[in-house]
């Protein structure tokens, strides 16, 4: 082989080395985004934007706002159209995350939001949730599990999360979730004791803990930088496992019909 055509077959190399690296930055997870309480969702995608800073080589994020508007007993039932809930769990039609054996009102019609949501503006892989969207979170995987929504998630996400003390939420929790999860929760959260996210946590068995030292917020300073990135890392290398295996069972599929087709094309001819 002369220099010139060694040099361009390693040129040519490196070239398709640069190509392949480029599709695999490009190659993320897809994740949905549910928001607290009195939030909504670009309030929620502003203050993670440290969060998806660290994330975001591996995930793309997708925030979701919830359809009913917040009603304030201390302003005489007024809403705020900026605060959103994606249920209220007292009778006033508030919500508290501490209440028990309460309503679980407008919580099917966002269900039904966030399963257009999955459906149309997917294909996701994962769920995150922040406080009531935690909570949230954790009722669809229970759903799932049981077959009881659209939704299919491979991975969760649960920032201060809490298990729902509606009624009607209590069957959700009646299998153990088996997707990886990543559980955050502060030490020192007076709106969501630690307490209420490790019960939640528990009902998941390839949980991951993350505490912080701080209260009711989603941490992203440098002490938890490497925690978020090896999360997402190792989801990213299960999907495209995944992707790379459903390839290969499509080819080997496709490959048995064509023989298939041929043998019995034969067949047809012999018969003539």
């Amino acid at each position: 082989m002369s220099n010139s055509t060694s040099a361009a077959s390693s040129s040519t190399s490196k070239v398709a080395k640069q190509k392949q690296q480029q599709l695999e930055i490009k190659d993320k997870v897809r994740v949905l985004c549910l928001h607290g309480y009195r939030q909504n969702g670009d309030a929620l995608k502003n203050k993670l934007g440290s969060f998806r800073k660290f994330a975001g080589k591996y995930a793309e994020f997708v925030f979701l706002t919830a359809p009913h508007q917040v009603i304030l007993p201390e302003s005489g039932g007024d809403q705020a159209a900026e605060q959103r809930s994606w249920w209220a769990n007292k009778d006033d039609g508030t919500f508290k995350g501490t209440n028990k054996g309460g309503p679980a009102f407008g919580f099917q019609e966002s269900l039904g939001i966030v399963e257009e949501a999955w459906d149309k503006q997917g294909p996701f892989q994962g769920l995150l949730g922040f406080s009531q969207g935690a909570c949230f979170v954790g009722l669809i995987c229970g759903l799932a599990k049981k077959k009881l929504t659209s939704i299919r998630p491979d991975f969760a996400v649960l920032s201060s999360g809490f298990l729902s003390g509606s009624l009607a939420h209590k069957s959700a929790y009646e299998e153990i979730i088996t997707i990886p999860t990543l559980h955050i929760y502060g030490l020192s959260d007076d709106i969501i004791p630690k307490e209420m996210s490790q019960d939640l946590a528990r009902h998941f068995k390839n949980a991951e803990i993350l505490e912080h030292p701080g209260g009711h917020y989603f941490p992203a300073t440098a002490s938890q930088k490497q925690t978020y990135i090896n999360f997402f890392q190792d989801r990213l290398q299960e999907y495209l496992e995944n992707l790379e295996l459903q390839q290969a069972n499509n080819v080997t599929f496709l490959e048995t019909v064509d023989q298939q087709t041929a043998v019995d094309s034969s067949n047809s001819d012999d018969s003539e």
